[in-house]
């Protein structure tokens, strides 16, 4: 098994990633489409905001808790769903799920995932179930009652991964993530394991089967395939009118995930979400979106007093927390740091990342002399003239 360095940043994250992962998976967890422009701006947006320090101020112990959807959390950071991470380390989505409980906050769980949703919930107090509407609403129906059993104590409905806007440049004419795993495979990713053979033999102990055990059966596939998985998404993109659906099928916390305009989050308050994320999907979908950080002020304004609004995208460090805080999010949610520190050091990894960004978050606090995380607002900011509008 790999060994865990400690990990300190998620730039070292990211870097272990790309030393343990062969190519074409690491550029799977780097993702993004075309020319990556809104996974840049994600970033950017961040960089471009300052933060007002108050050295003098008292250096108490600050408060990092917060009540998201009714429940108390260590810290306002969750992990965002991500679809069959256990290609990065075999840990996989349990590894993420027990590392987010000993940190004392929820971790959201894809669809996608590859262990199945009531192992993740046994490991787990805080489990938010991501719903894809593969096979429509029959399918669908299936997904949310399988995580109203399992105990899942939110469902995140993800609205703007309706098609791929195309691959990202890097990657046109490269192998991507694997279909299947068959001879055929094998040959091609060869030459890529070789150079990776620590990885090679963890996916090997691990089981060589892609599979997908919550994803509801498609024309009488029990199994899918990621190529048949992802066709299955784009087959079925969730309308509005899909959304009050869900509500009425669903009678606990209710996320929308993927509003980055004003009107969106508006009639996401309609139809009965409990909340929303403020997400392009980490730039996965449609390259050239608004920097999630840019819309959330708007947004938090519009509706921030009638639904709870959370943010991912681009949140690399603890002060990006802070800043997003201070603009009107409730928490935020992080997928490639913790990604990248699943692949560097399994279950471990992610622990010591989430680490990291409770580190980080009690610093910047403490700098900006302001006592808690419910204390932040635009005050404790430098922001450049007509930010977010």
């Amino acid at each position: 098994m790999f060994r865990s360095p400690q990990l300190t940043s998620v730039a070292q994250a990211r870097r272990e990633a790309k030393r343990k992962l062969p190519r074409s998976v690491y550029w799977w967890t780097e993702a993004g489409t075309e020319r990556r422009q809104t996974v840049r701006a994600n970033r950017e947006g961040f960089r471009e905001i300052g933060l007002r320090a108050r050295v003098p101020d008292s250096h108490e112990p600050r408060g990092l808790a917060t009540t998201v959807l009714g429940r108390e959390l260590s810290m306002p950071v969750i992990t965002t769903p991500a679809g069959f991470i256990r290609i990065a380390h075999p840990d996989g989505e349990l590894g993420v799920a027990r590392a987010a409980e000993a940190a004392g906050t929820a971790c959201g769980i894809g669809i996608l995932a590859s262990y199945a949703i009531e192992e993740i919930t046994a490991a787990a107090s805080e489990v938010w179930f991501q719903l894809y509407m593969i096979g429509g609403r029959e399918g669908s129906a299936i997904a949310i009652e399988r995580a109203r059993r399992a105990g899942c104590r939110a469902l995140i409905v993800t609205v703007d991964f309706a098609a791929l806007s195309g691959p990202m440049d890097v990657q046109r004419g490269q192998p991507g993530v694997p279909d299947r795993v068959d001879l055929a495979t094998a040959l091609r990713y060869a030459p890529e394991m070789a150079l990776r053979p620590l990885w090679a033999l963890n996916f090997l102990r691990a089981g060589l089967e892609l599979t997908f055990p919550n994803a509801p059966p498609v024309e009488g596939e029990a199994v899918l395939t990621t190529g048949q998985a992802a066709a299955g998404i784009m087959a079925h993109p969730p309308t509005w009118d899909d959304i009050a659906w869900v509500r009425r099928q669903w009678d606990g916390p209710l996320v929308v995930k993927g509003i980055t305009d004003v009107d969106d989050a508006r009639r996401a308050v309609a139809e009965g979400a409990d909340a929303i994320s403020v997400s392009n999907h980490g730039g996965n979908s449609l390259d050239g979106s608004v920097a999630t950080i840019r819309a959330l002020p708007a947004i938090a304004d519009a509706v921030g007093g009638e639904i709870e609004v959370l943010l991912d995208g681009g949140v690399r460090r603890g002060s990006d927390v802070v800043k997003a805080l201070a603009l009107g999010a409730r928490a935020v949610l992080v997928g490639r740091p913790y990604i990248w520190a699943l692949a560097a050091g399994g279950e471990e990894g992610v622990r010591q990342i989430l680490e990291v960004y409770r580190q980080g978050i009690a610093g910047t606090l403490t700098l900006l002399g302001c006592p808690s995380v419910g204390d932040l607002g635009p005050a404790n900011l430098r922001l450049p003239p007509g930010f977010g509008a």
